[in-house]
């Protein structure tokens, strides 16, 4: 893949699960960057390797072998808590079933995000409310979870990661719980927001429409890479 600026670069990742003394491959020497700038589909089937990959770039699962680096950092052998301060500086996850704090509202959630990366007081609150603004949903602030619709939670669970500015943002479905309306406005959101704020998006999906934002897009089938769509 293009070599513009990677913040995120993984080379000939591989990841062996051991169970019950056996093991149990599930990715194979998969290689991929994610440029600033930059949005990356990555289709395929349940089983394939999807989830594990993601959990990999975002410094959740360590490798069994290969290279990573992020924002020219190695994290493919970090101890845990240097991965730990990786995912909090430079990671930002986007969740299918948007995991929002019910007891804090818009505003709250997305500020508590910012206080786990170090952001307090004033400047937090500051930051929460541009990131809202950001998303379009200023009007709804204040509102619980329990009382906007599923865009509107996904908007503030992009807000949520977009805060402390981590340049590498990872989806996991993001559509999937969203009507096809209510989806295109969310894809869009996701190309303006690469392009203003200067971010990395790799986007995990089953949503072919998710293509229509996509620079590249690939496919992973039986823990392999492949350019195009998957079958």
């Amino acid at each position: 893949m293009a070599d513009r600026e990677a913040v995120l670069r993984a080379v000939g990742i591989s990841k062996v699960f051991l169970e019950g003394g056996r093991q149990f491959p599930v990715l194979e020497d998969v290689s991929l960057d994610l440029a600033v700038g930059e949005i990356v589909s990555l289709e395929g089937r349940s089983g394939s390797g999807k989830t594990t990959l993601l959990s990999v770039l975002g410094c959740i699962l360590t490798p069994s072998s290969g290279s990573l680096v992020i924002e020219g950092q190695l994290a493919d052998s970090a101890r845990p808590e240097v991965l730990a301060a990786i995912r909090r500086r430079s990671i930002g996850f986007i969740f299918q079933q948007f995991n929002l704090f019910q007891a804090l509202t818009c505003l709250e959630n997305v500020e508590y995000a910012l206080n786990l990366k170090g952001f307090k007081g004033a400047a937090a609150h500051k930051e929460a409310l541009r990131l809202i603004e950001a998303v379009d949903l200023t009007d709804h602030a204040e509102f619980l979870p329990q009382d906007i619709s599923g865009g509107q939670k996904q908007r503030v669970a992009i807000a949520r990661a977009l805060a402390g500015r981590s340049p590498v943002l990872l989806a996991d479905e993001p559509t999937a719980n969203l009507d096809s309306v209510t989806a295109d406005g969310i894809l869009r959101l996701f190309r303006q927001l690469v392009r203003e704020e200067g971010r990395a998006l790799l986007i995990v999906t089953h949503d072919r429409q998710v293509n229509s934002i996509a620079d590249h897009t690939l496919s992973i089938r039986d823990g392999r890479l492949c350019s195009g769509q998957s079958e």
